[in-house]
């Protein structure tokens, strides 16, 4: 009698796997970029912080990331991208877990130095596995969807944390903020596909990509890149970070309208990116969407800071640019693929994933800065300026991958 011949596993059924596991992870990274800034108002009373003291933790968080990016993506590359992840979600969940009891300043800068050093991880990791485990013809979908889950993650952290505030306190909101990220760390463990490789470029991915011949990681089209990814970061934080108190102080909106406008922006966002990703997968110009869709992006906020608009009006008006600023992320996560040699994917996210970490350390200051100055509407003056800068470099950035 014939033994039954083995059945390889079907790839439909893969792909849908990893691309859960990883965007699940993606979206803690961004549950956890939020904690501490959605807290803000609760952790000021109850710990007895100034703003400018939690402003400086998020900027300890973000200084570590922009420090440890790039080793961790060549830690990536080397060690194996899901154990990286893997150990990023266990150290940021501790991390957070930890001040439900531990509730010093010195111990929260501790915390958020750990954090940075584990927020380090999901960006070359995340990228590495879904460029190395799905084929070419769903790249871009794939994509879209890992960040939209992102996105998500940042639009749903707000109501989920008060709400734990609320029935349970600060405490419990932090106990449950670091159980999330254990958990989700215990489902890659559990959830690892049969014959996935532990590091480098996967068969699939090789079959599909050319491979490229040997050669540097710092290339002029890595360094636009991560000139891009810092302009994106500083536009995406004053939109983000400061609009609520730039309409409030400057547009005359009250707390509700201008958190309703805000949300209504990141919602946008997440299914801006995935209709991106579709757009992403049907063209090889990936440069020109982007750039149109931010410039775009840019008029928008450019009426926002030049005229006085009604609530309804600007509620309008962040909707859309909201869903254009997904739209372009898909695209701008191709052009870095493209610009990176084959099984270097996660050395080469890790460096352009500074450019965010640099933004991040950058931005709070400047748009703390033009608050303080009696400045609301510089804020949409100063987004307005780094969105058509991020044009002009997207420009740049396909020309030259279009040139022979």
């Amino acid at each position: 009698m014939t033994a039954p011949a083995s059945r390889s596993p079907n790839p439909d059924n893969r792909f849908v796997m990893l691309l859960a596991q990883v965007s699940t992870a993606h979206a803690v990274s961004h549950f956890y970029l939020m904690t501490i800034p959605a807290l803000i108002p609760v952790m000021t009373e109850r710990f007895d912080m100034s703003f400018v003291q939690v402003g400086f933790a998020i900027t300890v968080f973000s200084l570590v990331s922009l420090i440890v990016h790039i080793p961790l993506g060549i830690l990536t590359d080397r060690l194996g991208a899901r154990i990286m992840l893997i150990a990023g979600l266990l150290l940021g969940g501790v991390s957070f877990a930890s001040l439900a009891w531990f509730q010093s300043y010195a111990w929260l800068l501790l915390v958020m130095a750990a954090a940075g050093l584990a927020n380090g991880v999901y960006h070359p990791a995340g990228y590495a596995l879904l460029s190395s485990g799905i084929d070419a013809k769903r790249i871009g979908r794939a994509f879209s969807i890992y960040t939209f889950s992102g996105f998500l993650g940042t639009a749903v952290t707000p109501a989920i944390l008060y709400g734990i505030v609320v029935v349970g306190g600060i405490e419990l909101a932090f106990m449950v903020t670091g159980l999330i990220g254990i958990a989700v760390a215990i489902f890659l463990l559990a959830t690892k596909p049969a014959g996935e490789p532990s590091g480098g470029a996967s068969q699939p991915e090789s079959q599909h990509r050319p491979q490229k011949v040997a050669q540097g990681i710092f290339t002029p089209a890595v360094g636009i890149l991560t000139v891009l990814f810092m302009l994106l970061s500083l536009s995406s934080i004053g939109m983000i970070n400061f609009s609520v108190t730039a309409f409030i102080n400057g547009y005359g909106l009250s707390l509700a309208s201008a958190n309703l406008a805000l949300t209504g922006f990141l919602f946008t966002s997440a299914f801006g990116v995935l209709a991106g990703g579709f757009l992403a997968d049907r063209t090889e110009r990936h440069g020109y969407i982007a750039s149109g869709a931010f410039l775009t992006t840019g008029l928008l906020t450019a009426l926002i800071a030049s005229t006085s608009l009604s609530v309804l009006l600007i509620c309008a008006i962040m909707l859309v640019a909201g869903f254009l600023f997904g739209v372009i992320t898909p695209s701008r996560d191709m052009l870095v693929r493209a610009a990176a040699p084959a099984g270097a994917e996660g050395r080469v996210f890790g460096i352009v994933s500074t450019g965010f970490n640099f933004g991040g350390v950058v931005g709070p200051i400047l748009f703390g800065g033009l608050l303080d100055q009696g400045e609301p509407r510089l804020v949409f003056v100063f987004v307005t300026v780094f969105i058509l800068l991020t044009v002009v470099l997207t420009f740049i950035q396909e020309y030259l991958r279009q040139s022979p």
